[in-house]
């Protein structure tokens, strides 16, 4: 796991002096080690985080004769039958590491040979040969990569905040991915916050030439899954093994890991089948709160501990520590995403990473298997609510800002770019294949949009502002094809959800807890957003440049006030804080990282 960094450039001049301003950016993601390459107009560059060939593994990894060089972030999780495979026909190498099967693989199978590669990934391929440049992302989006095109050339980097300062002072926010975060949470698709840096899209392979023409192709797609008539048994005797070979290739390491255990199905069960491939206790961290009505999920969590014997720790926070946490978080997720749990798992990161660089979690169970309540909808409501905003099935109907507020809140601007927070939604239901389930529909919407710019932007974001490496078995690309292959009746009842996998996991987990109500990672923001912060944010947050010039500072003011008195201050007031704080990081300055723990009203 670490930080890639590149910059070609239309003279020969400025790629290495260029790579390396962007790599002072990626230290966090890599602080083992560092390294460049260079060769005509182009310099790639990495920062490392150790974790497989810890002694020969340095990057840029390049050919003897320096035809090609390859700068990786991620794992490739079975590069041991790629190396075994590719030695067999004369290959030779020269390092253990998994990512210099990516680069003999590419000269081996070209751009065709993406394809054999299993892991979370992002990566750089310089071709002297062939005078491009590839980039690729894996087929999830598990692993991020942005690119900007400059005057002077095109730069890429494993996060927005290492090419934040090639923007100088001259940096623009698109007004699209705004209105998106705003009703959404989130911004997705090709364009960032940023307007002038794009994101390489999950399943992609882009070629630039050199004539620095950038050219982005598709090599994997959920789309291409074809649904199975199959039966329950029938899917646990092809699930058995097919997970059994994902663990296997993931526990994968040359350093001790460990697992984020909350109280839900996913976690315990990794931490089932995890434990069983190994003689020491699973080291295993779960996070709950102080002073909140919110029931705790410490207890579910220490019953699996105690069950399956790991070597677990509990950590309990208050109000203090979640909101200190805001603008270190906001700086680590860089792509503006507001959710609440990039708070406490910052928290975790920083616990477990003072002694792990490897932590398994559950994320993409739910997409996968189907586990959201939203996906069980009575399809009679789907089907009003198609008709009220129609193009995505009901599905994603209604931003999180409801009239009026928005009229009176955001600015013409915004406005006026309104319709784009459900143009994702609508583009990503409208591509599925058209015989698909409603169900099937809605996975794929999230695996497309909410999962690569949400919930994995938390998963490898927050955690590598820890420097710590996240795996998530269940998003490995066979687990999500085998996932969403399943009839929706093996997904979904009446009752629940995950169903197939529920009842495969019940040789392992009590059924009290597998069958027990979903309450997902919450946090008790609305408890604790009280008055005391409510006060110094109506005095503050109007004089914020960034709010002054995409909100209406009087009105956001009567909005604090009329939430006071409720006493229901929620995700309004807090995308409103979030964004003031990152328009301070970000717009107002050039990136620089917050302390951990610092006061949100000293950074908005």
């Amino acid at each position: 796991m670490c930080g890639i960094a590149g910059f070609i450039s239309r003279s020969r001049n400025i790629s290495k002096s260029k790579t390396n301003q962007i790599l002072d950016r990626l230290n966090h993601r890599g602080p083992d080690d560092r390294g460049t390459w260079s060769s005509d107009n182009i310099t790639l560059g990495h920062t490392r985080l150790a974790i497989i060939d810890l002694e020969s593994g340095h990057q840029p990894i390049a050919t003897p004769d320096n035809r090609a060089a390859v700068v990786a972030n991620g794992e490739i999780y079975n590069y041991i039958e790629i190396k075994e495979n590719l030695s067999r026909e004369g290959i030779q190498f020269t390092t253990n590491s998994d990512s210099e099967t990516i680069l003999q693989t590419y000269l081996r199978h070209g751009t065709n040979g993406i394809n054999q590669l299993h892991g979370m990934f992002s990566f750089a391929i310089y071709d002297h040969k062939e005078s491009r440049l590839i980039l690729a992302r894996d087929r999830l989006g598990m692993k991020p990569l942005y690119y900007a095109e400059l005057p002077e050339g095109i730069a890429f980097a494993s996060e927005l905040k290492a090419l934040r300062p090639l923007l100088g002072n001259n940096v623009k926010i698109n007004e699209n991915s705004l209105i998106q975060y705003l009703q959404n949470q989130f911004n997705t698709g090709r364009d960032t916050i940023f307007s002038g840096i794009k994101r390489a899209l999950p399943g992609e392979i882009i070629t630039i030439d050199k004539k620095l023409n950038i050219h982005p192709i598709k090599y994997w797609s959920p789309s291409s899954i074809k649904t199975r008539k199959i039966t329950q048994n029938e899917a646990c005797e092809i699930f058995t093994p097919l997970m059994d070979l994902v663990i296997n290739e993931h526990i994968r390491s040359d350093v001790p890991y460990g697992l984020f255990l909350s109280g839900g199905v996913d976690s315990a069960v990794l931490l089932s089948l995890i434990q069983e491939k190994q003689s020491r206790p699973l080291r295993t961290f779960s996070i709950g709160y102080k002073n909140s009505s919110l029931k705790s999920e410490l207890a579910g969590a220490q019953r699996m501990a105690k069950l399956f014997n790991s070597d677990h720790s509990e950590i309990e926070i208050d109000c203090g520590q979640v909101f200190s946490r805001l603008p270190f978080a906001t700086w680590a997720t860089d792509d503006l995403m507001r959710d609440y749990a990039t708070l406490p798992t910052s928290i975790l990161a920083e616990n477990a990473g003072q002694e792990l660089k490897v932590i398994f979690s559950g994320e993409g169970g739910d997409e996968v298997f189907g586990g959201y309540g939203r996906y069980r909808e009575n399809p009679l409501l789907s089907s009003l609510k198609n008709l009220i905003n129609p193009g995505s099935g009901g599905f994603r109907t209604r931003g999180q800002w409801r009239n009026p507020a928005p009229n009176k809140i955001f600015s013409k601007t915004l406005m006026q770019a309104s319709n784009a927070a459900r143009e994702p939604f609508q583009r990503a239901w409208s591509s599925a294949p058209s015989h698909w389930s409603a169900l099937s529909k809605k996975q794929y919407v999230d695996i497309t949009t909410a999962l690569p710019d949400n919930l994995l932007v938390k998963a490898d974001r927050i955690l590598m502002a820890s420097s710590i490496e996240g795996r998530t078995p269940f998003l490995d690309h066979r687990i999500v094809e085998f996932g969403l292959s399943l009839p929706d009746n093996l997904k979904c009842s009446k009752a629940t959800g995950k169903v197939l996998l529920k009842k495969w996991a019940e040789r392992y987990i009590p059924n009290d807890h597998l069958y027990e109500k979903k309450r997902g990672f919450h946090v008790p923001v609305s408890e604790w957003l009280n008055n005391t912060l409510l006060d110094r944010l109506e005095i503050l947050l109007p004089k914020n440049p960034g709010i002054q010039e995409w909100f209406s500072p009087e009105e956001v003011k009567r909005l604090i006030h009329s939430q006071k008195k409720r006493k229901n201050a929620t995700r309004e007031v807090f995308s409103l804080l979030q964004f003031a704080i990152w328009h301070h990081i970000f717009i107002e300055n050039d990136g620089a990282n917050p302390a951990m723990d610092s006061d949100p009203m000293d950074w908005i």
